[in-house]
């Protein structure tokens, strides 16, 4: 199949096995995160806890940059399926790394291929009819969160029973699993026009510089996904402050809480599909908002419970509907788009982290709290300043 037939492939078996499969791949890189002390214990290195999450997270933004540009360039199905392959070789050398040196090298490789559930994204956009585009895209990425708020859950799990290598071998096979999945259900797609990779990352520059709304979008969801990470990024330390002295096993526990906000994705690209993106953006941010002053205002157990259901909503739905509006813009760049989308969103997160932790050791979970609602006011401020009720957005075939 050619970039130029390409709306009638998204049958919903082929859907569900794209959210799976990004659900699966985007998992891996959070694995390590329940069970960096097991990791460090068994090494004999406190360094680990230190260097892998950070070079995962590193390896992760590489990928988006640099290997996540080249669905624009290769047949699309073949390049998942290799890099899930990768990915597979990658959780190996984890799984029987000897000491920190191996281990970082094969960190660093698991989160450049788990971007493959970045290239799953786009091919959904692809595939699917102009005016069905939101909710496929909602689906997958239904998937692809899922993936993330599940897979710490799991690691603490299989790591408290069976060891931190353990995950590392069951994530395996389940790599593998991805690659024949997206073999056997991907149609083949080729690009439009052949391009060379130097000519491709080149041009990343110039589509920024030329696309006021992609910045928009980019900027909206990192403001978002900031906030989002400050959540997690403190959970654990605001579960073990009084009065709630609760465990790091509680903390894994809520990503369970949070698949909750996560289902309503789907929802949300369906109304962006009839009433325009811009709406359901700034739904997102003011459902964002509305968590941290739950968070803020509501001190126990069951305030944090539900302001992550409504934290994930938010997030999840901007950024469903921010997706919807990039891959309206060029059809034959839709894996550049969502290069400089999620590197944007990715720097955010990261910025988010940083912040929150000093503002937790400043001001504790008020001075969180504070933060993590200022950051969606702007994101709000953005979605309204370019938003015309009654103007749905142009959607491009």
């Amino acid at each position: 199949m050619s970039g130029n037939d390409v709306s009638s492939h998204l049958s919903k078996t082929t859907l569900f096995a794209m959210a799976l499969a990004a659900g699966l791949a985007v998992a891996n890189i959070y694995y390590n995160q329940p069970m960096l002390g097991v990791m460090s214990s068994s090494l004999g290195d406190p360094r680990v806890s230190d260097w892998i999450p950070t070079l995962t997270q590193l390896g992760y933004a590489a990928g988006l940059l640099f290997l996540l540009p080249l669905g624009d360039m290769l047949e699309r199905r073949r390049l998942i399926v290799v890099q899930f392959l990768i990915l597979a070789a990658a959780l190996m050398l984890a799984a029987i790394a000897p000491g920190l040196a191996a281990l970082a090298i094969a960190s660093v490789m698991v989160g450049a291929a788990a971007t493959v559930a970045q290239q799953i994204v786009p091919f959904a956009a692809i595939l699917a009819a102009p005016e069905k585009r939101g909710a496929a895209i909602g689906s997958v990425m239904s998937g692809l969160l899922t993936g993330i708020l599940l897979s710490r859950t799991l690691a603490g799990v299989i790591s408290s029973v069976a060891g931190w290598r353990a995950m590392f071998w069951l994530a395996v096979p389940v790599a593998a699993m991805g690659a024949i999945l997206m073999a056997r259900t991907l149609p083949a797609h080729h690009p439009r026009q052949p391009i060379q990779y130097k000519t491709l990352l080149a041009s990343l520059g110039k589509l920024w510089r030329g696309e006021p709304v992609l910045r928009r979008a980019a900027a909206t969801q990192a403001l978002l996904f900031a906030s989002f990470s400050a959540f997690w990024t403190t959970l654990a330390l605001r579960l073990a402050e009084p009065p709630l002295n609760l465990g790091a096993a509680t903390a894994g526990l809520f990503g369970i809480v949070g698949a909750v906000g996560v289902a309503m994705a789907p929802v949300a690209g369906r109304i962006a599909d009839r009433k325009g993106p811009a709406p359901v953006i700034a739904l997102g941010a003011a459902a964002t908002i509305l968590a941290w002053v739950i968070f803020g205002l509501w001190s126990s157990l069951w305030g944090l419970v539900v302001g992550v259901i409504v934290l994930d909503f938010g997030v999840q739905i901007a950024l469903v509907s921010n997706q919807h509006l990039i891959y309206g813009l060029h059809p034959e760049y839709k894996s550049r788009l969502n290069t400089l989308f999620m590197t944007t969103m990715f720097v955010g997160g990261a910025l988010g982290s940083l912040a929150a932790a000093s503002a937790w050791h400043r001001y504790g979970w008020m001075g969180v709290s504070i933060l993590g609602g200022v950051l969606p006011i702007g994101a709000l401020a953005m979605s309204l300043m370019h938003w015309r009720p009654g103007r749905v957005a142009r959607i491009s075939p």
